[in-house]
């Protein structure tokens, strides 16, 4: 091997290699035990493993084919990881769905499948001619998935009208990283086979340095110290949506849908579902339950006077709770008194 390819070799090897390591690191020990750091564990492990694959490959053409396999499962794994890394860390924790369990539970099977009944080592022309164009092709369907989270990045940047914060500039950071691999990737034939994983090498480098500058800024990857970042929503804009919040709840009435969640409330603001619940928490001081249920019971307050035909557990749907318990427990809790009590002192 001569000397630039050996150099082309350790540069391209050592970034699979080190991402491997970043990988088990934040699946495995990264501080919190947050669903984020799993999701960017699984990203840079199967990324690195993609690479490394690729790297292998080109240096030895006669690799194993179950290496060359492994490599391809790995790449049919990295557009998932990427859409709910950057999803888990958009939407809060106590919104989050968890919808990645429904993607993974049809996802893997798959995957396991093809590779029982169609291993590479044995069906090479399918795999090359039709099952890497269908990976590649679900890879880029998280990629526009994951383009569609990143533009509400966006648009709450341009409304908040400040500086990126240093959230939103490692988020922005891996998605463009994660782009631009998936480009070169199938530029791969204009150009050359290694440019992925040198690409990635160099990525994964930049990101390590960003790492490194916003060490003091807390960035979310190590712990999570500032819930919403390191950023305050200004007093100016506090207002503009403090009032559009209660213009949204008051004139469609949504706290009668008992399902509503936080991120159906940011769709109808065009906001962040991040941004509503710093909105509703540091500067409303209150949770979003919380928020929700003041206007139920205050409905709930409303119809006990004037709804003679009603019975009280058919108020209580009526105005979003999903239970009678429920609406029982919220109402005393926020008026002080039951709602059957409530009725008698009003209409005594």
């Amino acid at each position: 091997m001569e000397v630039s390819n050996e150099l082309l070799f350790f540069f391209s090897a050592l970034g699979a290699f080190n991402g491997i390591l970043m990988g088990l690191y934040f699946l495995f020990y990264a501080e919190p035990r947050h669903v984020s750091n799993y999701f960017l564990g699984a990203l840079l492990l199967t990324l690195s493993i993609r690479i490394g694959k690729s790297v292998f490959f080109y240096f030895n053409d006669d690799l194993a084919g179950v290496y060359i396999h492994i490599g391809l499962i790995a790449c049919a794994l990295i557009g998932p990881a990427l859409y709910f890394y950057l999803k888990s860390v958009i939407v809060p924790e106590e919104n989050h769905q968890q919808k990645w369990k429904y993607h993974l539970a049809v996802l893997v099977p798959a995957i396991l499948i093809v590779s029982y009944l169609f291993p590479w080592q044995d069906y090479r022309p399918l795999w090359q001619h039709y099952i890497i164009d269908i990976i590649y092709l679900e890879w880029l369907g998280y990629l526009i998935a994951s383009s569609f989270l990143m533009a509400k990045v966006y648009r709450q940047f341009r409304q908040r009208q400040d500086k990126l914060n240093s959230v939103e500039i490692w988020l922005i950071s891996v998605f463009v990283g994660n782009l631009i691999i998936y480009v070169v990737y199938n530029a791969c034939a204009y150009t050359s086979y290694i440019t992925g994983a040198v690409s990635f090498t160099f990525i994964l480098y930049l990101l390590v340095l960003l790492i490194v500058f916003n060490k003091k800024k807390d960035v979310i990857l190590f712990k999570l110290p500032a819930k919403y970042g390191d950023k305050k929503i200004e007093a100016k804009e506090v207002s503009i949506l403090t009032k559009q919040l209660a213009a949204v709840m008051q004139e469609e009435k949504l706290y009668k849908n008992p399902n509503l969640k936080l991120p159906d409330v940011a769709q109808k603001l065009n906001i962040l579902p991040h941004r509503l619940s710093q909105l509703i928490n540091e500067n409303l001081d209150k949770s979003f339950s919380l928020y929700i249920n003041e206007y139920r019971v205050d409905e709930a307050k409303a119809q006990l006077l004037t709804n003679e035909n009603y019975t009280l557990e058919a108020i209580g749907y009526e105005c979003g709770f999903n239970s009678k318990s429920s609406f029982y427990s919220t109402f005393k809790k926020l008026a002080g008194t039951t709602p059957a009590k409530y009725k008698r002192q009003k209409v005594s």
